[in-house]
Formats: C-alpha cells, sequence, structure tokens
C-alpha cells in the first residue's frame, strides 16, 4: 500500500465534546461534516477516516485497533483501564478552555460533611469503577450503582427507608415510584461530572470531595503509534490541535506608530516573546508594531494605544499558534 492509499481511523467524541471537538478540527484546519444519519462525518483529508463514539466507549475502540487514534476524556480511559498511547492533553471542554471535575455531592440539607459519612450508604454515577476504587482507598464501604445520565436529580430519589418501607429499585414507569430506599440511618450521594458547577447548584446539591480531575485527551493504539507513518500523521494533527486551542483565545494587534511614540506604545503591550517592528517605507520613522495578545485584553488596550498615538490599529482573529 502506497503512502496516499494509507488510512488514519480517528474517533470523534459525540455528546457533551461533539461540537467543541468539531470547531476545534475547523480551527485546526479539517473540515468535518457530520450527519445525523450517519455515524461516518465525511473529512477534507483523504487519509483520514472519521467515525463518531460516545467519549464512553472511544478508548476501548481505540485500545482494540478498530481505531488508530480518538479524542476522549482522560475519566474515561481510567474508567475502561484501557491500554492506550497519550499523544497529548488537550486542555478543553464543553464550554471552556477548562479542565473539569468528578465531584462527591450530596443535597444541601443532607447532614453528610465528609466522605466518611456515607459509610453504608448508595453511591449513584456513570464512572462506577473510579468511584469503587475512590472509596476503597479510603476504607469506607458503600453501594455504588450504575446512573444512566441526569444523574444530578438522583440525589433526591435515594431515601432512607423507614420499618414499613420495602427496599426497591430504579426503572418503573412511573417517574414517582423512583425511588431507591436505603437502610435507615444511612444516606446517598451521587457521583457526576461538572464544568462550571452551575447544574448542582441548581439541583440544590453540595460538593464534598472531588473524585479526579479530567481533560480531553488525544490518544492513539499502541501499535498504530509503532508504525511510523501512522505516528507522523497523528502527531502532526496533535500539533494542529493543540496549536487551535493555543489560538482561541487569542487576538492578533497591528498598527501604525509614529517615531515619537515608539517606546511608549511598546511599554504597553503584552506579548508572547516581544512585538514585532517592522519600517513604513515612505514615512520617515514610523513603523508597524504587530503582537498577539489575550483576546480579554484588547478591548482595553485598544482605547490606551489609540490615546497613545497609534493609527490604523487592526485587530483579527488566529486559527492557531505553533510555539
Amino acid at each position: 500500500m502506497t503512502e496516499p492509499d494509507r488510512i488514519l481511523k480517528l474517533g470523534i467524541p459525540t455528546g457533551s465534546l461533539e461540537k467543541a471537538t468539531l470547531d476545534l478540527m475547523a480551527r485546526a484546519g479539517y473540515d468535518v461534516q457530520t450527519s445525523e444519519r450517519s455515524y461516518l462525518p465525511r473529512i477534507d483529508d483523504p487519509q483520514i477516516e472519521v467515525v463518531m463514539l460516545r467519549a464512553q466507549e472511544m478508548s476501548r475502540f481505540v485500545e482494540d485497533g478498530i481505531l488508530d487514534a480518538g479524542l476522549t476524556g482522560k475519566d474515561w480511559i481510567a474508567e475502561n483501564g484501557s491500554k492506550v498511547h497519550v499523544v497529548s492533553d488537550l486542555i478543553y471542554a464543553k464550554s471552556s478552555l477548562a479542565k473539569v471535575r468528578w465531584v462527591l455531592a450530596v443535597l444541601d440539607e443532607s447532614p453528610v460533611q465528609k466522605p466518611e459519612d456515607l459509610e453504608g450508604g448508595l453511591i449513584v454515577t456513570e464512572l462506577v469503577k473510579v468511584t469503587e476504587a475512590y472509596f476503597r482507598t479510603r476504607s469506607i464501604m458503600v453501594k455504588v450503582e450504575f446512573s444512566w445520565g441526569a444523574t444530578e436529580i438522583k440525589a433526591k430519589l435515594i431515601v432512607p427507608r423507614s420499618d414499613n418501607l420495602p427496599l426497591v429499585s430504579w426503572g418503573t414507569k412511573d417517574f414517582k415510584e423512583r425511588t431507591l430506599y436505603i437502610e435507615k440511618g444511612r444516606h446517598g450521594a451521587i457521583v457526576d461530572v461538572t464544568e462550571t458547577g452551575s447544574s448542582l447548584r441548581a439541583n440544590r446539591l453540595r460538593i464534598i470531595d472531588t473524585i479526579m480531575e479530567s481533560n480531553t485527551q488525544f490518544i492513539a493504539n499502541l501499535n498504530s503509534w509503532k508504525d511510523p507513518w501512522k505516528r507522523r500523521k497523528i502527531e502532526n494533527l496533535a500539533m494542529l490541535l493543540q496549536a487551535a486551542i493555543d489560538a482561541k483565545e487569542m487576538v492578533g494587534l497591528k498598527m501604525n506608530v509614529p517615531p515619537e511614540c515608539k517606546d511608549k506604545i511598546v511599554e504597553l503591550l503584552p506579548a508572547e516573546k516581544s512585538p514585532t517592528v517592522s519600517t513604513l517605507v515612505g514615512r520617515s520613522g514610523w513603523c508597524a508594531i504587530e503582537v498577539i495578545l489575550p483576546a480579554a485584553k484588547e478591548r482595553e488596550l485598544v482605547p490606551e494605544l489609540k490615546r497613545a498615538g497609534a493609527t490604523g490599529i487592526i485587530v483579527y482573529p488566529l486559527n492557531k499558534i505553533v510555539h
């Protein structure tokens, strides 16, 4: 098989990371066209085949070699116990360029103040194995039950039973009956993922500990990583994805500066290393200055630059910054 005929099978997560990942791929220079009717999107690189999968199962497909590489959470790699090569940590989530946390949370009115207070109780979560390991290392005996999503509301459905109430389980058709009674005197909690904490607060939940921090990771199959062609293709993609992340909250700024204002304006400028200064043709002593800076600083800096004598100020977005 010649190099132009070779294919890299790449997994992109569906669900909460899907939109952020597709946006990141676009910024990295890859046009991925998705369809509601297909889990095999089109991509404008003939050497890449994209498959859409749940982040929860991505690492298994990469470990088994069904995919050469994929994007998924560090949390799901740990939950699956997958043996894969971590190419890079890509710090982005559904709504921000930040890590997420899996937290142990209880209702605001719960008497539970620390993990030990949950001894003998019930924990509901999607992250079962990691949660079990957390309590096991602390020698706290609890029952951990898998949750099929909407975990926040289930803290309200775990109720200590009285002597006349039977032990029942989730899943009846009538939502009002979906209560899981636990032994009298025991307490329930959830372990759920949070990016900002707003959903937990909206459901009147209080965090008592962090189980783990997680972020998106770009992973590769161990054999694929040993293949020189696939490794180079994966490394190139990882570089461009990281460059897109680094550029996402940055902008470029250019301006023309008269000679008497140059020093003052340079002092105002934050820069990745130092600003680029070039001479303007036909304007004696004038220069053009270009710099990269955080987008959040631009709205405060531009008026200052104008007052300091800069003209022709241009602000432009960035797609990639390759360090």
